[in-house]
């Protein structure tokens, strides 16, 4: 009977229309309360970012699955969603060991953001590098989310910073600067929709890496924190497998990507 139930759900999302979902403001008390999290999320890592228990696998009782191929995926609060007034933050974290690899052969994957869509595809369709001095990227990504009957395509600028610690550990953060929703992606009516005034699929995306060189190969830790629209009342059913299930599929999935291309090579 669940599982009748489940095929009629995904029938009505394949037959209703990504436009019903309505534009919405992002307002400042929002952005006021995404900007909070962050602040509390950064002075907890602080520690980290001075090597005080650099990666949180070392912890966790799925460890030794690393070794043995095993993508770790967890909340990094609650259940990873966080509701606010107005959007809903998304923070989770995962882990992947890369064998028989060394940490500048792992960065230049994560720093080729030239190829990015081609290591990425399809979620990265195209990129651009703005500028790079030293440790410091400005990068412009075309983003697509897509999962069921609902896909958002966007362009994001995003501003990196990477930092040595020491010989075999690298940390990095990753800030969304400017995103915006594109309407009509692909056709001559393409354009974008005016910043914050959107369907709300995406507002914000931060991003903390961390990379250590140890035990035969490197150790890649990434959480990854977003701000979307909270889900319309009545849209429940539809949308909650999306917006929450969606963020932790694209971390894991960029996560062995990195994997795949490292154990590549050039």
């Amino acid at each position: 009977m669940r599982q009748h139930r489940l095929w009629r759900l995904a029938l009505a999302a394949l037959l209703l229309p990504a436009p019903c979902l309505h534009a919405v403001d992002l307002r400042k008390e929002t952005v006021d309360a995404f900007d909070k999290y962050v602040a509390d999320l950064e002075t907890h890592l602080d520690r980290r970012w001075h090597g005080e228990g650099f990666l949180w696998s070392d912890s966790s009782p799925q460890r030794d699955q690393l070794q043995k191929g095993a993508t770790l995926v967890q909340p990094g609060h609650g259940n990873g969603n966080i509701g606010l007034k107005g959007g809903l933050i998304q923070d989770w974290m995962a882990a992947i060991f890369i064998p028989s690899t060394n940490l500048s052969a792992v960065l230049a994957v994560a720093q080729d953001y030239a190829r990015h869509n081609e290591i990425y595809k399809p979620e990265v369709a195209g990129t651009l590098v703005r500028s790079h001095t030293g440790n410091d990227f400005s990068v412009y990504m075309r983003i697509v989310k897509s999962k069921f009957f609902l896909t958002d395509v966007l362009n994001v600028e995003h501003d990196i910073h990477f930092v040595p610690l020491d010989a075999k550990r690298v940390y990095s953060r990753t800030y969304s600067t400017r995103i915006a929703e594109v309407s009509d992606p692909g056709t001559p009516k393409e354009h974008e929709l005016p910043v914050g005034k959107d369907r709300g699929l995406m507002w914000r995306l931060y991003g903390y890496w961390f990379y250590e060189e140890r035990d035969g190969g490197v150790i890649v830790e990434c959480e990854s924190v977003t701000l979307t629209r909270d889900v319309p009342f009545g849209m429940g059913h539809l949308l909650s497998p999306i917006v929450h299930s969606l963020p932790a599929e694209s971390l894991r999935k960029g996560l062995e990507s990195t994997r795949r291309a490292v154990l590549k090579g050039p």
